[in-house]
């Protein structure tokens, strides 16, 4: 992964601060009234000037000297360059950059007030479903043919740290004996931890419990695949619901007794989805971050989808399905990393609706590790951008949705939040802001710079409450995240080979022994210089750096704090030091 990112990534950024280097040098003569001369553009503080002036003496003087040695044939023609072909393209990229962020505001808004609606009104599944306990009121000696047959699924792969917590919590769902079956699907190429695994199975099988540990001779299609595969056996035809738990997912005893109800009751249900909640997520800064978006993600993403529209994407675990549902849809695809979304699209276009339950959480685990997590997050980014490409066309020709669930299905669930949200959130805050200080042709109004950023910082904010000191950190790794989203996605649409390419993201299960005391930034364990390492982080981050400079010594709009802050977040994960190490040795 890390060639292939440096070969994407690191030459872009490198050309980036050549090219604006060279225009640093045809400007080197110039006054920062020269480069900026627009008149809507605030002057800076007298604060902010006063900084800029007791630095910028001796930049334009190292400037001036590297600007003597240029020809005066060649400073034209740059300048020439500079006011032709790049302010043109910038000013193209700035136009673009404000539609997709008047669309993300306008989706960001919409998702929020539905969120807001939905806990305001109290308006929770119980209320829209119909939902009643199931057999002796919760009795399981009394009344089991009332119980449905449920099978219970682990997917798992060279699940050391995590197989026991996944399996005994499984195990200990509450639901009569002979009406439950506990599938153990172990791709894992390491012997010794299938040993193990068969080995915990066969323990809970001597306990009474219907369980059983199913092995492939291959990994065709991965987890889509191992699914595929195990909803063939026999006895699987008995069951009528299908809970499917990651070998991380922890679900409390009473999970069945609380989704099941819904589909029993309401038939034209096929997917109950319960939240994610993180055992870990106090280990380090990263872990806290990414529970801030995933918490955003449950409580308003899919709370809205769920509440309008009966359909948001299946989260791949801590979710019941209806078999017949599947069955219907066509079962488990492995055409994109994504099967879990792939599934609820082609279910949900033939008439099936989903519901989220946002008081039902799961125990989860969140990946401390950087490199896991980038690898995680290009699958799901890429995927999804995948899957928009292969079903766009599918969705448009099906006719047994109406025509608003299309709209947003194709416009918000997928165009706008997982396509576009990735493009201009990079290309905007992390590319076009940045160049901009340096061609004083292009300007970009304050409601782009300033006001959409705020507005979503705030509506996140809102729905993260205690979390709210951590929101600067967020904002800037977020932005380092979306140089990584934005090559998944081209990637994505695109096809390109790493399209399919599968990471089993990385548990450590150590949670019950962790200190949550841990510091915010902990310093990673010594390692390896090139284990740590990430050059694209870095090659970016000395853009930024060069941007920042740039703007702090000849510009007057004040950009220089924020990339300044920005290329720091780049350098520090550049260097390592987000996360926790895991030495690849």
């Amino acid at each position: 992964m890390k060639s292939k990112e440096m070969a994407v990534t690191t030459p872009v950024a490198a050309l980036l601060s050549v090219l604006f280097f060279l225009i640093l040098l045809t400007s080197g003569n110039l006054t920062a009234s020269d480069l900026f001369p627009s008149p809507s553009t605030s002057p800076p503080s007298s604060f902010l000037r006063s900084v800029q002036l007791s630095t910028a003496g001796a930049v334009r003087g190292a400037v001036r000297s590297a600007d003597a040695s240029i020809p005066d044939e060649l400073r034209e023609v740059l300048v020439v360059v500079r006011s032709k072909v790049i302010a043109p393209v910038l000013r193209v990229a700035v136009a673009a950059c404000l539609v997709l962020s008047a669309m993300l505001l306008a989706e960001v808004l919409w998702m929020a007030a539905v969120s807001a609606a939905v806990l305001v009104l109290r308006w929770k599944p119980e209320r829209r479903y119909t939902w009643r306990e199931i057999g002796g009121g919760g009795d399981l000696e009394a009344g089991n043919g009332a119980y449905p047959m449920v099978l219970v699924q682990i997917p798992m792969f060279n699940e050391k740290e995590v197989y026991k917590l996944s399996i005994g919590a499984a195990c200990g769902l509450a639901w009569p004996l002979d009406r439950l079956i506990i599938q153990v699907l172990d791709d894992s190429t390491d012997r010794n931890v299938k040993d193990l695994v068969e080995l915990e199975c066969k323990i809970w099988a001597s306990k009474g419990m219907n369980i059983t540990y199913e092995v492939r001779n291959n990994r065709k299609g991965y987890k889509a695949g191992a699914l595929k595969e195990a909803m063939q056996h026999s006895y699987v035809r008995q069951c009528d619901f299908v809970a499917i738990f990651d070998a991380d997912f922890q679900p409390d005893s009473d999970f069945l007794m609380r989704t099941i109800p819904f589909l029993v009751h309401n038939p034209k249900l096929a997917l109950v989805q319960a939240r994610w909640d993180f055992v870990n997520f106090k280990e380090c800064l990263m872990t806290r971050i990414q529970r801030m978006t995933l918490n955003y993600h449950f409580k308003v993403e899919q709370e809205a989808g769920s509440s309008m529209y009966e359909f948001f994407g299946f989260n791949g675990t801590a979710g019941v399905w209806r078999i017949s549902a599947i069955d219907e849809a066509g079962g488990w695809n492995d055409r994109t990393t994504v099967e879990d979304m792939d599934l609820a699209v082609r279910a949900s276009l033939r008439g099936w609706k989903f519901v989220y339950l946002g008081d039902l959480k799961v125990k989860s685990e969140l990946p401390s590790n950087f490199k896991a997590y980038r690898n995680q997050q290009h699958r799901w980014t890429c995927g999804a951008a995948n899957l928009f490409r292969k079903t766009a066309a599918e969705i448009v020709k099906t006719k047994e949705v109406s025509l608003w669930k299309k709209l947003y299905v194709i416009y918000s669930f997928f165009l706008v939040r997982k396509v576009l949200a990735h493009i201009v959130t990079f290309v905007l805050y992390c590319v076009v802001i940045p160049a901009s200080v340096m061609v004083p042709e292009v300007s970009l109004p304050v409601w782009a710079v300033v006001h959409v950023p705020t507005t979503i910082t705030i509506l996140n904010a809102i729905r993260n409450p205690s979390s709210i000191l951590l929101i600067p950190f967020w904002i800037l790794f977020e932005n380092v995240m979306a140089m990584h989203r934005f090559k998944a996605t081209l990637i994505g649409l695109v096809e390109a080979g790493s399209a399919h390419e599968w990471v089993v993201t990385e548990k450590l299960g150590g949670a019950p022994k962790m200190n949550l005391e841990t510091p915010l930034l902990e310093k990673s364990k010594p390692s390896r210089f090139r284990d740590r390492i990430y050059f694209s982080e870095l090659a970016f981050a000395f853009f930024l750096f060069f941007c920042a400079s740039y703007d702090l010594t000849f510009g007057n709009r004040c950009y220089f704090i924020y990339i300044y802050f920005q290329s720091l977040a780049f350098f520090v994960v550049g260097l390592g030091y987000v996360g926790t190490f895991v030495s690849s040795s």
